[in-house]
């Protein structure tokens, strides 16, 4: 697993998830649904983009430090 930082321009919001190394999520919804979160007067289908230099590596079987969002 790792944690990766997208952002939505529309919205100027920046959302840490965690998910699959393989998977990329592309739009809003998919966005808030990962993150558990409401999305709020976001259309689902508004782009998003993944932000190059955040997130962080995740081996199964360890644990994020006590400020990190995705645990």
């Amino acid at each position: 697993m790792i944690t990766c930082d997208y952002h939505c321009d529309v919205n100027e919001t920046t959302i840490t998830v965690r998910h699959s190394i393989k998977e990329m999520l592309a739009t809003w919804g998919e966005l808030c649904a990962r993150a558990n979160q409401h999305p709020g007067d976001t259309p689902p289908e508004t782009p998003v983009r993944r932000l190059f230099g955040g997130g962080n590596v995740m081996l199964k079987g360890t644990k994020c430090a006590s400020s990190c969002s995705c645990c």
